[in-house]
């Protein structure tokens, strides 16, 4: 990119896409936002944006458009519906979604922008809001070697780690299969937390254990759900979220229909999808995903 200023449109000024374009604008670029939210538009001026009134308005004169959006119904409706922004942007525009979809839905939009004449990769991130707002997020992309080329200066400004997974979908998958695994491994790593409670072993002296041994996992180290042993985790700050219940059991649910889709055996996935259910059906909703330990306890 070097100093070249881009025009960027960014769908989605929500509590993710919002911090990531105002760091597009503090990189220098001429940035316009869309969202349904007026709070979350005005925001996103006060950081220096620009704010259109449609997505059609906002991709009309620009070379890259970033989407961050709730699901694939989303997606596939403000990329390819009746008034979709295929039909709108310049030809040769760059897409860059940042959603986390099924991955049929990412692989059908990234066809339809190539058929359009346009350069698109999917690319999830991980990293929360903390991330978002330092600019430290991981992006995992998916698409064509060229289009991964035009993305990655862009995706360089909001994230620390830009990995290229492979073509259209493969962001979305990795991000499905990542967190399938980091849902299952943190539900493990509270079941022996609640277990040692149970057997009266002190937690702290589990964790000096395990977390040199072989049970040792992300969960454990660095997002620990018993209070004390890792003081930069939510269970330290009542369980607040940086990664909600509710989007770790969005994702689980994206993996089983993805397992579904392909024919995949996920059978802990899917037991971890029910218990995240329970979960956020009866308490979780606004609380850190390690939180679930609370359910695990009361099930005990």
């Amino acid at each position: 990119m070097g100093e070249t200023v881009l025009r960027v449109a960014f769908i989605g000024l929500g509590n993710m896409g919002g911090p990531m374009a105002a760091n597009l604008v503090k990189a220098g670029h001429e940035v316009v936002g869309v969202d349904l939210s007026e709070e979350a538009r005005a925001a996103f001026q006060a950081a220096g944006g620009q704010v259109a009134t449609s997505a059609v308005e906002a991709v009309r004169d620009v070379q890259a458009v970033v989407t961050m959006l709730p699901a694939g119904k989303h997606v596939r409706a403000v990329y390819t519906g009746a008034d979709g922004i295929l039909a709108h942007a310049p030809k040769g525009t760059l897409f860059i979604d940042s959603s986390t979809i099924d991955v049929d839905s990412s692989r059908d939009v990234a066809k339809a922008a190539s058929e359009a004449g346009m350069d698109m990769v999917d690319a999830p991130v991980s990293g929360g809001i903390v991330g978002a707002a330092n600019g430290t997020l991981t992006f995992m992309v998916g698409g064509p070697d060229a289009a991964f080329e035009r993305a990655k200066p862009l995706l360089d400004i909001m994230g620390a780690s830009i990995v290229h997974a492979g073509d259209a979908g493969a962001g979305q998958a990795a991000k499905i299969c990542n967190n399938m695994l980091l849902g299952i491994s943190m539900i493990g790593t509270c079941e022996a937390f609640v277990l040692a409670e149970k057997l009266g072993l002190d937690p702290q002296k589990l964790y000096d254990i395990s977390s040199k041994s072989s049970g040792q996992c992300w969960s454990l180290t660095s997002y620990c759900p018993i209070p004390g042993p890792v003081p930069t985790s939510p269970a330290n700050n009542e369980y607040k979220p940086g990664f909600a219940a509710p989007m770790m059991l969005k994702d689980l649910l994206l993996a089983e229909e993805a397992a579904d889709s392909s024919g995949a055996n996920t059978p802990m996935g899917e037991k971890a999808a029910r218990l995240y259910e329970e979960y956020c059906n009866n308490g979780g909703e606004n609380v850190d995903f390690s939180g679930i330990i609370h359910l695990l306890r009361k099930s005990g």
